[in-house]
């Protein structure tokens, strides 16, 4: 199995049983302002966990900067309740094997929206953290994660969101 496939099927099984502790809601809550908690916890589960999961691969790589951790904590935050698994494995085989795959899953009852929600997520989400008290820099990290601006704190972002 290649290491795409085997990423992604990781991320199923993740999106399936994705969970976050009372002892990781109690350290958050540390950590986080109450907007931002706020943000936190209306943000889908499978989001919240994947969020988390970036945060330690940062932490573990040495990273301590506090906008590049709420970067890698919200970096999905608008991607919502209504975004499911099916929707995200059409969205994924999309960016895999081309837009094709997008136009083929279109018609399905809520993918049109769906793909719309993933395609402006990073402005989405940018916008979310600003509302929930988060500087400007954090908001620039999460809209530029996929191609970093910041050669250094956002190459640290889009790497281990990669490895979440």
């Amino acid at each position: 199995m290649s290491s795409w496939w085997a990423g992604k099927a990781r991320q199923f099984v993740r999106h399936l049983t994705s969970r976050v502790s009372a002892a990781e809601r109690v350290a958050l809550a540390r950590w986080l302002t109450p907007a931002q908690m706020a943000l936190f916890e209306a943000m889908h589960p499978a989001d919240r966990r994947h969020g988390l999961d970036v945060v330690a691969v940062l932490r573990a790589a040495g990273h301590s900067d506090p906008d590049l951790l709420l970067a890698g904590l919200f970096h999905d935050a608008s991607k919502g309740l209504t975004v499911g698994i099916w929707q995200r494995v059409a969205w994924s085989l999309g960016e895999r094997y081309g837009d094709g795959v997008l136009g083929l899953t279109a018609g399905f009852p809520g993918f049109r929206q769906a793909f719309a929600r993933i395609r402006e997520h990073p402005e989405r989400s940018a916008e979310l953290v600003l509302a929930a008290g988060c500087g400007e820099r954090v908001a620039d990290l999460i809209r530029h994660q996929a191609t970093p601006v910041d050669p250094t704190a956002g190459e640290a972002l889009r790497l281990a969101d990669l490895a979440s």
